[in-house]
């Protein structure tokens, strides 16, 4: 296997960079055409790697690339690996060092938009497959089904659909997901809990129209002031966040527990030093590791409103808007979190505005389990190819879907991911380690293998 992972590591890489020069930007119309050429290439790389019964299922949005690989044999285990093509906008372009869909390798890391997330990962997973079928050490150990879908960034609207309407064909024993990161090249993790989310759009409008800031400033309310002081009353002086009812369900992890979180390597340094900030922020009485991890959060994704061209206009802006996201943890909702942000957003409007909330997706926090077969199995598939048992951890980013599988499904899953947090995902410059690529096509057969043996 390492062989063959060697003698190929060049053309796997040539082959993501193709891919990754593809603009699969879903949450902008004008890349439509490419999401769809996206999902080809997917298509032909599963087939050529000798995944059967490849298809381009369609949606009422971006399609959902399936195959599958069946062995003979009752009683085989079955995993199906899900992840996605499409990729977020690279806006703003100018803050990159390389253009976003030019890949590029310097310093060892692949730098394009998805590299990371979530091409790169997916792509380990198609390599893997070639490996297992080409590289002569046993083949393919179980069946494997993959589901690879174009709407993730944008809320994966059309996933759940998809998947009640074919529970038969993707009846499986877990789920397989590479979307999620490791702690250090040097300290392999498998992430253990995901947070939920619940993302809104709010416009607060003032005057009928711009008004002239002489004429009108003084007389009337300021959308764009009133705005910024709503969202500044969001959190109080210890950097609690202050929707009532907002803490009531949060899941409280004992002393015990939080103790035990803190032995993974951390350094509080390294963290400022990595992002270029003086000090760290956060919910007073909890470490930056927890802070982004068992503890929910709001933040402002956006805000906008009035003249922001070059020089001046003196104007009082009708309208101002803003994007608001909150990270949910167990036992949160976001349905429940939903709701109490729409009444206290509401309410704090000050007198000679309106305020309008629009929901956007959600999803819900999620604990995988740390004592099953499949994931003792990717434990020891990292253990064999890093050296070292890997750390569980609790992520803070969101994966909705895995809480949907749960529930329409009735399947666990396994995050096992080879990202890291230096990766800018979402951010200019994005970027994924060849090593972790190529450790990711690496150990994904000895996940197959360990579990196909495990009682």
């Amino acid at each position: 296997m390492a062989s063959y992972l060697a003698d190929n590591q060049t053309r796997f890489l040539d082959e993501l960079m193709d891919w990754l020069r593809i603009p699969s930007v879903s949450a902008d119309p004008k890349f439509h055409a490419d999401v769809l050429r996206a999902a080809d290439y997917l298509k032909t790389r599963l087939e050529e790697a000798g995944v059967q019964n490849v298809e381009i299922c369609p949606t009422a949005g971006n399609p959902i690339v399936y195959g599958e690989y069946l062995v003979a044999g009752p009683g085989a285990k079955t995993v199906l690996v899900y992840g996605h093509y499409d990729v977020q906008p690279a806006d703003p372009y100018e803050l990159w060092n390389s253009p976003p869909f030019e890949p590029v390798i310097k310093d060892e890391k692949i730098y394009a938009r998805g590299a990371c997330d979530d091409k790169g990962q997916v792509y380990m997973h198609v390599k893997a497959f070639e490996m297992m079928m080409l590289d002569g050490q046993g083949g393919v150990p179980c069946n494997i089904k993959f589901m690879f879908e174009g709407e993730e960034e944008i809320g994966s609207n059309n996933l759940e659909i998809f998947v009640k309407a074919n529970k038969e064909k993707l009846k499986a024993d877990v789920i397989l997901i590479s979307d999620t990161g490791i702690l250090a090249n040097d300290v392999p993790s498998i992430e253990v809990g995901l947070r939920g989310l619940s993302y809104h759009e709010v416009t607060v409008t003032g005057p009928n129209r711009d008004l002239h800031s002489g004429l009108y400033g003084g007389a009337v309310q300021n959308p764009i002031n009133a705005l910024c002081e709503m969202i500044a009353s969001l959190h109080d002086a210890n950097g609690h966040i202050t929707i009532p009812g907002f803490y009531d369900n949060v899941d409280e992890l004992s002393a015990d527990e939080r103790a035990e979180m803190a032995k993974a390597p951390f350094s509080e340094e390294e963290f400022k030093k990595s992002i270029g900030l003086p000090d760290s922020y956060g919910e007073k009485g909890y470490s930056s590791m927890e802070r982004t991890s068992i503890r929910p959060t709001l933040d402002v994704n956006g805000i906008w409103g009035g003249y922001t061209g070059e020089g001046a206009k003196t104007v009082i802006a009708s309208q101002a808007h803003a994007k608001i996201s909150m990270r949910l943890v167990p036992h949160q909702t976001s349905d429940e979190i939903t709701a109490k942000f729409q009444k206290h957003f509401e309410s704090i409007a000050p007198q000679g505005v309106t305020v309008e909330v629009r929901p956007h997706h959600g999803g819900e926090p999620v604990v995988t389990p740390t004592n099953s077969v499949a994931y003792r199995a990717a434990a020891d598939a990292m253990e064999t190819t890093f050296g070292k048992r890997p750390v569980p951890t609790r992520g803070g980013g969101s994966i909705p879907i895995v809480a949907m599988f749960k529930s329409e499904l009735g399947l666990d899953t396994v995050l096992l991911g080879f990202g890291l947090d230096s990766d800018a995902i979402h951010s200019p410059n994005e970027h994924f380690g060849v090593f972790n690529f190529l450790k990711g096509i690496e150990t994904i057969p000895h996940f197959y293998r360990n579990y196909a043996a495990a009682q």
